[in-house]
């Protein structure tokens, strides 16, 4: 639909004029078939170079649904429990504790599979600076950052097993909080399949559909198409350099450290072949990478009511959201922000990528930008409200 591509082009221009982002692409896709695209800005502002449809961007934690696959492909295999105790793949986690009332107490459980797939572990991520939890987090991705480029970086493994030896913000299964959980669920698959969790990925997902682009790393030879970061100041967007969360902003080189919360980039058509796997119940091109039941279970969990209410209150972006299996998942349209449709899911990313399937539509949408703490824009949400008042009749149900 030229029309549709060209509203969302005016408005990812816009907000390039007003410098709200240097660059943007965005796709729609409905029944199989594109609907729109859109592209307008810079991937490099100081270089002059365009943001493009095969521009490579860093996702960030819209790398979680694809940690969520990985972990509902080793599920319907048998080869994991979700009710199983991480400290039977990750040592360190065997004896937790919980910082609770100023005092450090032991868990009344271990923590679950289950819990890292819903973020109901009491695992943190760090800036927080009233809770002990996360401050020892920051200091362990400080190190990990001081190390990043030295023989001695730490693993996948080592990673979430030193995260099993800082104290949690509240007992497993307690509350919801939004934190490290899908990085440590990266090292349980390395542990049950043997491989690095990016080998596993390659060989179980970005192969099979043909995801090029999509790893833990750009190579030189397609270094030019990764996108610059950028942030806002009050003199305008300059260019943000800093490695984040223990991900390397340069993107050179395969890290030791494979962030199943944070790490994977990918462009617009890549993650557009996984989106699809999801929404044609885990076929792609006649390759059944998930079976349709284990698709059914990771898009349709739910927090438990006391977990619900936590979000409710500290997320007010996603009302109407539910969260599981590292997914965002719409129960309730009439309290969002935006327009949606009941069993919508997907997830964003720090640098602004955007992911949405909307199995009642049958569309999909998929936005990506690479903007310091960016998350879901106030463009993410005119965009998707344009896109669902052209075809999805902007009803919130």
């Amino acid at each position: 639909m030229k029309e549709l591509s060209q509203k969302l082009e005016r408005l990812i221009e816009t907000a390039v004029e007003k410098e709200e982002i240097a660059g943007a692409n965005i796709v729609v896709i409905r029944d199989g078939q594109e609907m729109a695209f859109a592209a307008g800005g810079y991937a490099d502002i100081e270089a002059g170079k365009k943001y493009e449809r095969d521009t490579i961007a860093r996702l960030y934690s819209m790398t979680k649904p694809v940690t969520s696959a990985a972990a509902m492909l080793l599920m319907e295999r048998g080869l994991l429990d979700p009710g199983a105790f991480v400290e039977e793949f990750l040592p360190e986690f065997h004896n937790a504790i919980v910082a609770s009332g100023g005092k450090l107490v032991p868990t009344v459980r271990p923590v679950r599979i289950c819990d890292l797939l819903n973020m109901t572990s009491g695992l943190m991520y760090g800036g927080d600076v009233t809770s002990v939890c996360s401050m020892e987090t920051e200091k362990l991705f400080d190190r990990i950052k001081e190390h990043l480029y030295l023989e001695d970086a730490m693993t996948t493994q080592e990673v979430a097993n030193r995260l099993g030896l800082i104290p949690l913000q509240f007992q497993p299964g307690e509350s919801f909080q939004y934190g490290t959980s899908a990085d440590v669920l990266g090292a349980v698959i390395e542990v049950i399949s043997g491989k690095t969790f990016g080998e596993f990925l390659k060989e179980e997902f970005f192969e099979p559909l043909d995801m090029e682009d999509t790893a833990f790393y750009v190579p030189e030879n397609k270094q030019e198409r990764l996108a610059k970061v950028y942030q806002r100041t009050e003199q305008g967007l300059e260019l943000y350099t800093e490695n984040h969360l223990g991900i390397m902003n340069a993107m050179k080189q395969v890290p030791a450290f494979e962030s199943g919360g944070a790490g994977l980039v990918s462009t617009l058509d890549d993650y557009a072949k996984f989106a699809a796997m999801l929404l044609q119940e885990g076929s792609y091109q006649g390759k059944q990478i998930l079976k349709p039941q284990t698709v059914h279970y990771m898009t349709n969990g739910s927090l438990m009511s006391w977990q619900q209410e936590v979000l409710d209150q500290c997320w007010e972006g996603i009302r109407g959201y539910t969260y599981a299996n590292l997914l965002r998942i719409q129960k309730e349209p009439g309290k969002s922000p935006m327009f949606t449709s009941i069993g919508e899911y997907g997830w964003d990313g720090w640098l602004g990528a955007y992911f949405c399937n909307s199995p009642k539509d049958r569309l999909t949408m998929l936005l990506t930008m690479q903007l310091k703490d960016a998350g879901t824009t106030s463009l993410t949400r005119r965009l998707k409200n344009v896109i669902w008042s052209e075809l999805c009749g902007g009803r919130r149900e």
